[in-house]
């Protein structure tokens, strides 16, 4: 009988990331910065070409049947890379 490799290799992995994750409490600086990020993909990259950010955001209501309850899903990130030269 064969093993499904992958669900078991996902399953193990949420485990193994779910032991390493710390509950922080909410910073409110934080949570309007991430408010405040247009939906959709965004990059940019600072005048001297040393530093790029980007942006992502992806907002969403999901129902569950034509007039069932629904959930606002909000994913918000922000990134930044720094180069420097050495």
């Amino acid at each position: 009988m064969a093993l499904p490799i992958i669900p078991l290799a996902l399953v193990a992995g949420a485990v193994a990331l779910a032991r390493n994750v710390q509950v922080l409490p909410v910073m409110q600086p934080v949570e309007d910065s991430l408010d405040m990020v247009p939906e959709g993909f965004a990059a940019q990259r600072d005048a001297a070409g040393q530093q790029i950010n980007s942006s992502y955001r992806w907002k969403r209501v999901v129902r569950f049947g034509k007039s069932g309850r629904g959930v606002e899903i909000d994913a918000s990130a922000i990134g930044r890379i720094k180069f420097r030269k050495l």
